[in-house]
């Protein structure tokens, strides 16, 4: 791919302006209050008994997210641990589920505790149920709800993946204080907006070429992925305001999670990537109000740094002081 975005001097002090709707804070406050208080069980873990793997045991985990509404992940444990282990809890790219556990051996390989989040309706295993009114859309979950605030899809994946930290916190083999979001493109931006809601109870952030940042930048630039499903819908929806529609879109804006995380972030960025456009993910790293760093690929497409991210990412790991003491 051809490098079609702002140069990367111009990249590092790109700081769009992007309105924040004045109750950000109190609708989100609300809306996990909400999820956290809705019925729905403790987390329940089914060991996989066939599983072939010989260094991990397999858990099939199903916990309460949005609305009490039961979310399905795997969670991989280094076969013989006692704990407290540190912990990744992963979420997963658009349109992708938490797949097949074997699928994911590189973290628990290293010592980590990690919970693969499934995406609801996206994955196979995670329904996304009729929430209500306001819902009709076309084209992919991007424009799902896209009308609304309180009823668009990111509402409620960004909520089960809070509360994925939630319940991964009390795992009698994790410990608490060393728990990791992480993940790429779509799970990229959902780790954010997990850095951003959950405080304190997020440890560190590992944010891979983000998705979900700076929405009306990516409508404007992107050349594949999810982000021309904007400019879709408004193309067929002509008599929707894309003022509306941009500020629902307020409210899940990864520009805003990051000014408001504080836990230490790696991210990543490719600076040939059509989908998820540099000026994109620049925004949000620069407004992240943490600790962080970033790993910048010159001839990256989508896929970033591929194999040499991950490994980046457990040196990185290795040198933070509450990994370095334990």
């Amino acid at each position: 791919m051809p490098l079609t975005d702002l140069p990367l001097d111009e990249l590092r002090t790109y700081r769009p302006a992007i309105a924040e709707p004045d109750d950000f804070d109190d609708f989100w406050s609300k809306t996990l209050a909400t999820a956290r208080a809705a019925a729905g069980g403790p987390a329940e873990y089914r060991r996989v008994e066939d599983s072939p793997l010989t260094t991990v045991d397999v858990y099939d985990v199903r916990f309460p997210g949005w609305g009490g509404q039961p979310v399905a992940a795997w969670l991989l444990l280094p076969r013989g641990a006692t704990g407290p282990l540190p912990a990744v809890v992963n979420f997963i790219g658009y349109s992708g589920g938490r797949g097949l556990h074997h699928e994911h051996l590189f973290y628990s390989a290293a010592g980590y505790a990690h919970l693969v989040v499934d995406s609801r309706g996206q994955g196979h295993d995670t329904s996304d149920p009729d929430p209500g009114p306001g819902t009709q859309y076309i084209g992919g979950f991007m424009t799902r709800g896209i009308e609304d605030p309180e009823h668009y899809y990111y509402r409620r994946l960004m909520t089960d993946c809070v509360r994925a930290v939630d319940i991964l916190r009390e795992h009698p083999l994790v410990d608490p204080d060393r728990i990791v979001v992480a993940g790429g493109s779509q799970g990229g931006g959902l780790a954010l907006s997990v850095a951003g809601l959950a405080g304190d109870a997020v440890a560190a952030a590992l944010v891979d070429v983000p998705f979900l940042c700076h929405y009306r930048r990516g409508a404007d630039t992107a050349g594949d992925g999810p982000y021309p499903e904007l400019a879709h819908y408004l193309s067929v929806h002509k008599r929707v305001d894309p003022d509306l529609v941009f500020a629902t879109l307020n409210y899940f804006d990864g520009v805003h999670f990051a000014a408001r995380a504080t836990a230490p972030a790696l991210f990543s960025v490719g600076l040939m990537d059509p989908v998820c456009p540099p000026s994109t993910v620049y925004a949000a790293y620069n407004a992240y109000a943490g600790e962080k760093d970033i790993r910048v690929w010159q001839f990256g497409d989508h896929g970033g740094g591929r194999g040499s991210q991950p490994y980046e990412q457990l040196l990185w790991l290795r040198q933070l002081s509450r990994w370095a003491d334990r």
